[in-house]
């Protein structure tokens, strides 16, 4: 290997570099802003919780749909961020 293929591979290996950090930074800041929606979540969905109670049998249909949907979002939310880290 002479000069100018090193000069060469290191200029290819900059512009990935590059390229990727770019893309890292922009992956942090998805994964950040999904929690953030997701902690918004996790608190609706507390909330509905408690409104339910214990007697989760005797819940409004809405309320158990509306908690079904919440945890089906939060496990879909918590595998896409896992896949960024």
């Amino acid at each position: 290997m002479d000069r100018s293929d090193l000069k060469e591979l290191m200029a290819k290996l900059e512009q990935q570099r590059d390229e990727l950090r770019v893309r890292a930074h922009l992956a942090k800041a998805e994964a950040r802003d999904e929690w953030d929606e997701l902690e918004e979540k996790w608190d609706r969905l507390r909330g509905k919780l408690r409104v339910a109670g214990e007697e989760m049998d005797e819940a409004s249909d809405d309320v158990k749909a509306a908690v079904s949907i919440l945890l089906g979002e939060l496990k879909k939310g918590y595998e896409r961020i896992r896949a960024h880290l």
